[in-house]
């Protein structure tokens, strides 16, 4: 029963992690694209250095991810981590594979 409860939430789209191991992984993982998918009146009030943002709401959230390259490594970030966790799923389904959810958003950095 335990093993089919974990089935249920088990995640192959991206790897959330905590703010720490978050940055670490990002620093050290080559070429990688630190990506923040929150509005631009979240983005005006502060963001992590370096990042790029697709707004998540917008209408052109789909056709700009589809610009990207799907072998990089994308580190994703909103708010408090809901929206950032849906880009990845989004993203997976169009055939990324190297995702990585903020764990807790920039709320928690």
């Amino acid at each position: 029963m335990l093993n089919f409860l974990k089935s249920l939430f088990k995640n192959d789209a991206y790897q959330n992690l905590p703010v720490v191991a978050f940055l670490d992984k990002l620093k050290t993982t080559p070429d990688a694209i630190l990506l923040d998918v929150r509005t631009p009146s979240e983005v005006a009030a502060g963001k992590l250095q370096g990042a790029i943002n697709i707004d998540f709401q917008g209408k052109t959230f789909y056709s700009e991810v589809c610009k990207l390259d799907k072998n990089t490594s994308y580190f994703i970030y909103c708010r408090s981590g809901v929206r950032s966790a849906s880009a990845c799923r989004k993203m997976h389904e169009v055939g990324f594979t190297k995702l990585f959810n903020l764990s807790g958003g920039y709320l928690s950095v």
